[in-house]
């Protein structure tokens, strides 16, 4: 059910992920569409659950797979952050489905409070690699690891939104994908300027 809301409305918008419209994308009944979700604002929030439980699974795929490989935790993230980028069909899918979360997160306090808690493990998560970059020598030790975390975070997803508005138009030499990961390389380098000592 989360898949056919999810495609609904990455394709037509919220109007279109109508009960009869998830019942019939999904293949089941409306009655047990109901059964499930007394409301639109239900489905939703399922389905951003969900969206969100995939895009953190894919970057902990990408964590372990750098820690592996004994990566630099700065590389480390200039893997994983991109994932939360509009940077194909399904993650433009995902991206909208963002957004129409945000928008009724102004008038639901329920599905406003799910987007703090999600945002909130996204800083943790990245206010604890820089932790760790303090740690083995990639950051600088005066650094305030949480106050990193929220301007990583902001970036991403200002860096999101020019990324959904202008997927293919350059700038300059560039294409914004292109832009958009240089950014984020700079920034990177800029808060890990030093090299690890675990590796070594």
């Amino acid at each position: 059910m989360a898949e056919a809301v999810h495609r609904l409305i990455a394709h037509d918008g919220l109007d279109a992920a109508t009960m009869a419209a998830v019942a019939r994308e999904a293949g089941f009944s409306v009655g047990l569409v109901q059964h499930y979700f007394t409301s639109k604002d239900d489905l939703l929030l399922f389905a951003y659950e969900r969206m969100t439980a995939d895009q953190l699974g894919r970057v902990a795929r990408l964590v372990e797979e750098g820690e592996a490989a004994q990566q630099p935790i700065r590389a480390i993230l200039k893997r994983c952050m991109p994932q939360l980028w509009p940077l194909d069909a399904p993650r433009r899918g995902e991206y909208r489905v963002s957004r129409v979360f945000h928008a009724r997160a102004l008038d639901n306090p329920t599905i406003a409070e799910v987007g703090r808690r999600t945002a909130a493990v996204v800083r943790a998560q990245i206010a604890r690699a820089v932790a760790n970059g303090k740690e083995c020598g990639e950051v600088e030790k005066g650094t305030d690891a949480e106050l990193a975390a929220v301007e990583l975070a902001a970036l991403i997803e200002g860096l999101a939104d020019d990324l959904y508005r202008e997927p293919g138009p350059p700038v300059g030499e560039r294409t914004m994908d292109g832009a958009a990961q240089a950014v984020l390389e700079s920034r990177l380098r800029a808060l890990f300027p030093g090299e690890c000592r675990h590796y070594a």
